[in-house]
């Protein structure tokens, strides 16, 4: 499996996004921003950037990112808020949504570690797409492990769980209400119009 292994404050700067929206919240990428001449970017550099942006932040790989905008392509709504809303949907996403890993990269791993359940049944692909009605729960087995014993009982991290996704009250299961509408994806500013110019072209 690929693996994106660029530093995550550098990356961050480079595409103009808050590392608050990769779940580093103390990262600070001001350093020297304001020493350097930025040239006016082309059109075709905007495009660019603001794909890279979503695949970095959501740490998919462009093959399968091809695949999700065909997809989406197909699909009735408008391509590039279906794009995002396929995107958002991944299992490893709905884990970080969740609270039940700290960054996207960490619910990858866990994912893919088998520590999760969708419906009563080991699920270890990151990109496994959830629909309404589905229960993601950490795995009997697993619930031991430090990582997700931290995340109950009084000092549990608060979470804001998006209006999509309900959690049980202070316990490791999570289910899908409904599917995510481009309004619930608002943590970091994408044109995902961008996106469509630049593979329409």
């Amino acid at each position: 499996m690929a693996k994106n292994m660029q530093p995550v404050a550098k990356r961050c700067k480079a595409l103009g996004i808050s590392p608050a929206a990769m779940g580093y919240n103390k990262k600070n990428t001001e350093r020297g921003a304001g020493n350097q001449m930025r040239k006016k970017k082309s059109e075709y550099a905007l495009q660019l950037q603001e794909k890279q942006k979503v695949k970095f932040v959501y740490g998919i790989m462009e093959k399968q990112f091809r695949m999700y905008y065909e997809k989406a392509a197909r699909m009735q709504g408008k391509t590039g808020e279906e794009l995002l809303v396929l995107i958002e949907r991944r299992l490893d996403n709905v884990v970080y949504r969740l609270g039940f890993a700290s960054t996207r990269r960490q619910a990858r791993q866990l994912v893919s570690h088998a520590h999760f359940t969708v419906n009563g049944k080991k699920v270890n692909i990151p990109s496994y797409l959830i629909k309404p009605g589905d229960v993601v729960e950490v795995r009997d087995s697993s619930r031991q492990s430090p990582i997700f014993k931290r995340l109950t009982g009084e000092d549990a991290p608060v979470v804001l769980v998006p209006q999509w996704l309900t959690r049980e009250a202070n316990g490791l299961k999570g289910t899908v209400s409904r599917l995510p509408v481009r309004e619930d994806i608002n943590d970091m500013p994408i044109e995902e119009h961008l996106i469509v110019e630049l593979y329409s072209k």
